[in-house]
């Protein structure tokens, strides 16, 4: 790795159209790499059973002198004790007195029973050309309100199957109070319903209710509606949390907990969701057009316990809750903010500082969890690289914890593709760590505080959860608000009944179809697709376009453009480097010449390093040329690559 960094790689530079373009002629060195990676596992491995490896030799010599007493020296050893009796009794009175106080005073354990998740009927899916047509027609938007959400829909990450509420499928829409608190009943009793079955619990059990809806709040509240419709008991405590965003699922779930830990043996209820009916924006303000693209509808019911006997058929044990409130400053607290805009039009208005807020409060919530859950290995190599740098002034990064070490699963709050995007990037995660985000968001949208738990039932369904595997769920929401919870298995989790994924989990249709590139191949056959044609790369969420002159790809960063050479007269060059690419992509078709190109298949599990791919290419002449990083480990399924010219 030394030498490699004291040597750096040969280079030659070529120049086409006027940009300097410049070639690795060296790989990296994939040996001292992974001899890194698993020299850092072995320190990982040491420092985490460390104390076991230092009372090994102890417990071993204890055995031994224990060994080498004879009858003798066990009778001294009685006698002694028997002398000392009022010494042996105090010591055994605090004994027993102090483990008494530990077991009266300790928090109890809150079990997870099961969970449900509300999957509305098929008839409210819309498609992006239905949502489209739609908006169009209902007269309220401009041209360029319709373009613009039409370029949000595209690089969104949401699929065709994704849910709006019945008012919005008419036309002109219906967002009545009526049809509101159908919309909640619907979803609500939805949940509800699947989880009285799963779990045989009688609603007349439940001594704990919390409701969390953020934008709609009647009189009376949901949690009314759910105590008149199921008939709970009349000393039920009942909480409705509203205005807390998408962030509130993990909070009812804190204040859930904190409620058990006062009342003994009951069950607490957990209704997350979100209303849209009244809360679509029917105006023209760009900030405020975005939900409108990625809100759904959606919900979810959580049952929780204090019961010990609910231990063994409980899905999970609530290990810790880290809330992070960012309120205090100003841009935080109204960079997701309600409001009406210049025409006296409600919507929500999201601002552009919003995912440096975010980065803000995960650091933040980070800050605190990672002393609760990291392993003491990755807590040293943080505290060394801290005191490296205030005390000696070093230049070094700081050090990033691996939190893959910490958690087994990620269930990141699907609250865009960029969110999960920024994330991924900065923990250092898999593409399999936020897979669950991903379908999640592009299968059912932006189920606000539910979508933890719609991921939660996508890893299960892909049955990866096991025994002693933690869980990390985290949502951001309005305020502004970071928070955390963390789940341990307490068994190996089967999806239960009904769950939302059990008729698509292994359907090629419902897989995830992103389009990292989506252009057109030939140029000189098909010049005109490529007039102001958008790409969105996923992890920078920066906006490209495609200019007719030549392929020119023009970067549009709001300040300047940056011209990178893509296409020629013969053909299209891809010049560049791609990076963290998404983990899957299917069914990519109608990439093609007029020999007719077609790609079809499975690509999962990114390969991490592919480099200097050059000349595949045909009469027409398609060029890659460039530097791809973690790009598809694993490509499946590829059929009828070629054509009469053959593929190169």
């Amino acid at each position: 790795m030394e030498d490699s960094m004291n040597n750096p790689p040969e280079t030659e530079s070529t120049t086409t159209n006027g940009v300097q373009i410049r070639q690795s002629r060296r790989l990296p060195d994939f040996l001292q790499s992974v001899n890194l990676k698993y020299v850092k596992l072995g320190y990982h491995y040491l420092i985490t059973h460390l104390l076991t490896l230092c009372f090994v030799p102890l417990i071993a010599f204890v055995i031994f002198q224990a060994s080498q007493l004879n009858p003798n020296d066990i009778h001294q050893l009685w006698l002694h004790l028997q002398y000392n009796l009022v010494s042996v009794i105090i010591c055994s009175v605090f004994l027993v007195s102090g483990a008494t106080v530990y077991i009266v005073t300790r928090p109890r354990s809150v079990y997870l029973v099961d969970y449900a998740c509300y999957k509305p009927p098929a008839k409210l899916q819309v498609q992006y050309q239905q949502f489209m047509e739609h908006s169009k027609l209902t007269g309220d938007f401009d041209d360029s309100s319709l373009d613009f959400q039409r370029r949000i829909l595209e690089r969104s990450g949401l699929g065709e199957e994704t849910y709006v509420p019945q008012a919005m499928h008419y036309i002109p829409p219906r967002p009545t109070m009526a049809a509101a608190r159908e919309e909640a009943e619907q979803v609500m009793f939805g949940a509800l319903d699947i989880l009285f079955a799963n779990t045989n619990i009688k609603p007349k059990d439940i001594g704990v209710l919390v409701v969390n809806c953020s934008l709609f709040n009647p009189t009376p509240s949901l949690s009314a509606m759910i105590v008149n419709k199921y008939k709970l008991r009349g000393n039920v405590r009942t909480f409705n949390l509203g205005g807390m965003g998408c962030s509130a699922g993990v909070i009812a779930v804190d204040l859930a907990k904190d409620m058990l830990q006062i009342h003994r043996n009951t069950y607490a209820v957990v209704v997350s969701t979100e209303n849209i009916t009244q809360n679509w924006y029917f105006g023209n303000k760009k900030s405020m057009l975005i939900p409108n693209c990625l809100f759904r509808v959606g919900g979810s019911a959580v049952l929780l316990s204090n019961k010990a006997k609910d231990r063994r058929r409980a899905k999970y044990k609530l290990v810790h809750v880290v809330r992070t409130h960012k309120g205090a400053d100003d841009k935080a607290f109204k960079c997701v903010y309600q409001e009406q805009d210049d025409a006296g039009k409600t919507g929500v208005s999201l601002s552009k500082d919003l995912m440096a807020i975010a980065g803000g409060a995960l650091k933040t919530n980070i800050t605190t969890l990672g002393p609760l859950v990291l392993p003491i290995s990755e807590q040293l190599l943080f505290f060394s690289t801290l005191v490296a740098k205030k005390l000696f002034n070093a230049k070094v990064k700081p050090y990033i914890p691996d939190f893959k070490l910490a958690f087994d699963h990620f269930c990141i709050h699907a609250g865009g593709r960029a969110v999960i995007d920024e994330l991924e990037k900065n923990l250092q995660l898999l593409p399999i760590h936020v897979e669950a985000s991903r379908m999640t968001l592009h299968r059912f949208g932006n189920t606000s505080s539910s979508s933890i738990w719609y991921e939660l039932a996508y890893t299960e369904a892909k049955g990866r959860v096991r025994r002693g595997n933690r869980v990390w769920q985290i949502a951001f929401g309005s305020g502004f608000k970071c928070n955390s919870s963390v789940w341990e298995a307490l068994r190996h989790v089967k999806p239960s009944t009904s769950n939302p994924w059990e008729d698509c989990i292994d359907s090629e249709d419902h897989e995830m179809k992103f389009s990292f590139i989506q252009i057109l191949i030939a140029s000189s056959v098909l010049p005109n697709f490529l007039d102001e044609m958008a790409i969105c790369f996923p992890i920078t969420n920066e906006f490209w376009f495609c200019s007719p002159d030549k392929g020119t790809l023009l970067h549009d960063t709001g300040t300047d453009t940056q011209h990178e050479g893509l296409g020629n007269s013969h053909g299209l060059r891809i010049k560049g480097l791609f990076c963290m690419v998404l983990e899957r992509i299917r069914n990519i078709e109608g990439l093609g010449n007029s020999h007719g190109l077609r790609i079809k298949g499975l690509f999962c599990m990114v390969l991490e390093w592919i480099r200097n791919i050059e000349g595949l290419g045909n009469s027409h002449g398609l060029r890659i040329k460039g530097l791809f990083c973690m790009v598809l480990e694993w490509i499946r399924n590829i059929e009828g690559l070629g054509n009469s010219h053959g593929l190169r």
